[in-house]
């Protein structure tokens, strides 16, 4: 799996973490639904490839404003929650921070 693909995975289950807790839905409910479609398709878009940062450390911000902050409220939300649902994601990504 290339680094866009595993963007692309690890960004789906933190929605789908969110959603199942915060909507109590067991599939992606339409907001969910529509952020994580917004996601994938910028990942798939991103000019860097698999050369690419973190978005938040990305010179350039395809997300717009809206979707930016749901994303990071996503984020805020399912990232410590990780550890106990993906734990192979979670330890994946704190290793990855480390080199």
């Amino acid at each position: 799996m290339n680094k866009i693909e595993y963007e692309k995975h690890v960004v789906e289950n933190m929605i789908r973490l969110y959603c199942r807790k915060k909507h109590s839905s067991k599939t992606l409910c339409e907001e969910c639904k529509t952020l994580n479609n917004y996601a994938q398709e910028r990942l798939t878009k991103c000019s860097f490839g698999d050369s690419k940062a973190a978005c938040k450390d990305c010179n350039i911000h395809c997300y717009s404003k809206q979707m930016k902050e749901r994303i990071r409220e996503v984020m805020r939300f399912s990232g410590p929650r990780m550890i106990f649902y993906y734990p192979t994601d979670f330890v994946l990504h704190l290793f990855k921070k480390r080199l």
